[in-house]
C-alpha cells in the first residue's frame, strides 16, 4: 500500500489539491486520505478505488505465486 499512497500523494500535488479537497472530491473522509497516503495496510479496496478513480486509476487483482514461482 505504500506505493499506492505515494502515487495518490504525488498525483494530488500535481493537480494542486489539498488532502481536504481530495477527500471532498472523492467523497471520502480526510482521515481516510491521510491513512491512504501513509500506506495503511487495512483500507477498503472499494474506497481506495474511489480516490484512485479521480486520477483514472484503480486497484486490481494481484496474482499470487507459489514458492517455486508458479501461479
Amino acid at each position: 500500500m505504500k506505493e499506492v499512497g505515494n502515487y495518490v500523494k504525488q498525483k494530488r500535488k500535481q493537480v494542486g489539491l489539498t488532502q481536504v479537497q481530495l477527500a471532498e472530491n472523492a467523497g471520502v473522509g480526510l482521515r481516510f486520505v491521510r491513512e491512504l497516503e501513509r500506506g495503511k495496510e487495512t483500507l477498503r479496496c472499494d474506497t481506495v478505488n474511489q480516490v484512485l478513480a479521480l486520477f483514472g486509476a484503480k486497484l486490481g487483482p494481484v496474482p499470487q505465486t507459489t514458492k517455486n514461482g508458479e501461479l
